[in-house]
C-alpha cells in the first residue's frame, strides 16, 4: 500500500501564482522519504494540501486508503505533523499541551499519559513536563512538537525542517529517534535544508522545483549520478614537497593534508597504494562537500 498517492495535482492562488504545476508522487508505506527544494518552490504548498491547511485547485491526494476529498476526518487521523515554526500556547504546561491535542482525537487520559511518558522520555523531555512550554530551549521545542505530532499514533509522519536551529548533538540524537519510529512501521516525509540529514536519513527522494517534480527517484540512484567528488586526506606525517599522484587532479592544503578530485570510476584503493609507495600514511579521509548538496544545487540551478 501507499502511504501517499499524489496524481495531477495543481494549485493556483488567487493572484495567478501558479505554486503547484501537475505533481505526481507516490510514497510507499513504511518509506524514509526526503521532500527537497529551493525556497519558493512548492514544499509547502504541497504539504498544506496533505493535510488539508490549503485547498488544492485539482488533482488527487490519497493517504494511504482514504481520499481527502472522500474522507477528510480518516485521512487527517493518518497523519502527524511537525511544522517549521511552533504553534503551541507558550503558556501552557508541557504535558498539557499533548494531553490536549490527544483530545481532538478522542483518546482517554489514561492513555494519553502513557504515550506521553514513553516519547517524551525517549526524547529526554520528561523531567520538563510540568514545565511551561514558553520557558523551553529551541530543541526542547522541537521534541515537544514532535512528541504532540506523534500522540494519536499515526502511521503517516510530516516533518517540516524538524532540527532547524539545533545544535548537531541533538540533531542526531534525533535522527536516531527518527530512524526508530520508522523502524517500527511509522512512514517519514522529510523536509530539510540540511542536505546531510536528508543523505543520512532517507531512502527514497524527490525534488520539487517551480512547482514540479524534477527528480524522483532512491537517494542510492540518486547518488550515483554525481560524477565527481572532492575528498581531503589527512597525513599522518609531512608531506614531500615532490608528490606525485600521476593524472589525479590533486592540491596540497598544507603540509599535512591535500584535496584530491575523484570520478566516479576511479579508485580510492589505487591513490593509497600511490601514497602508500611515497609513505605516506593517510590516517583520515572525509567529503569535501555533501554529495547530496552538489547534485542537488546542480538539478535545481539547470532547472
Amino acid at each position: 500500500m501507499y502511504a501517499l498517492t499524489i496524481e495531477n495535482l495543481y494549485k493556483t492562488y488567487n493572484n495567478n501564482v501558479h505554486a503547484l504545476n501537475g505533481i505526481s508522487l507516490k510514497i510507499e508505506e513504511g518509506d524514509f522519504f526526503a521532500l527537497l527544494g529551493p525556497n519558493g518552490a512548492g514544499k509547502s504548498t504541497l504539504i498544506n494540501i496533505i493535510c488539508s491547511l490549503v485547498v488544492k485547485t485539482s488533482g488527487l491526494v490519497r493517504i494511504f486508503d482514504t481520499d481527502i476529498d472522500v474522507n477528510f476526518s480518516k485521512a487527517k487521523s493518518y497523519i502527524g505533523i511537525v511544522s517549521q515554526e511552533f504553534n503551541f500556547s507558550p503558556f501552557e504546561k508541557v504535558i498539557d499541551i499533548i494531553i490536549n491535542q490527544a483530545g481532538y482525537y478522542g483518546i482517554r487520559k489514561k492513555t494519553t499519559l502513557q504515550r506521553a511518558e514513553k516519547y517524551l522520555k525517549m526524547l529526554d523531555l520528561w523531567n520538563k513536563r510540568d514545565s511551561v512550554a514558553g520557558y523551553l530551549s529551541g530543541g526542547m521545542k522541537r521534541r515537544l512538537m514532535i512528541v504532540r505530532a506523534l500522540i494519536h499514533q499515526p502511521k503517516l509522519l510530516i516533518l517540516d525542517e524538524p532540527t532547524a536551529g539545533v545544535d548537531i548533538e541533538l540533531r542526531r540524537g534525533l535522527w536516531q529517534f527518527l530512524r526508530d519510529i520508522n523502524q517500527d512501521g511509522i512512514t517519514v516525509i522529510l523536509t530539510t535544508h540540511y542536505l546531510e540529514e536528508a543523505e543520512n536519513l532517507c531512502r527514497n527522494i524527490a525534488i520539487i522545483d517551480q512547482g514540479k517534480i524534477i527528480e524522483h527517484t532512491s537517494m542510492r540512484d540518486m547518488l550515483k549520478k554525481l560524477d565527481k567528488q572532492t575528498f581531503i586526506l589527512e597525513s599522518e606525517n609531512k608531506l614531500p614537497d615532490n608528490l606525485s599522484l600521476e593524472a589525479y587532479a590533486v592540491r596540497r592544503m598544507d603540509n599535512y593534508s591535500l584535496e584530491i578530485d575523484l570520478h566516479r570510476h576511479d579508485h580510492i584503493n589505487k591513490v593509497f597504494d600511490l601514497l602508500s609507495q611515497q609513505n605516506i600514511i593517510i590516517t583520515d579521509i572525509r567529503n569535501k562537500s555533501n554529495r547530496l548538496e552538489e547534485l542537488f544545487v546542480h538539478l535545481t540551478t539547470k532547472n
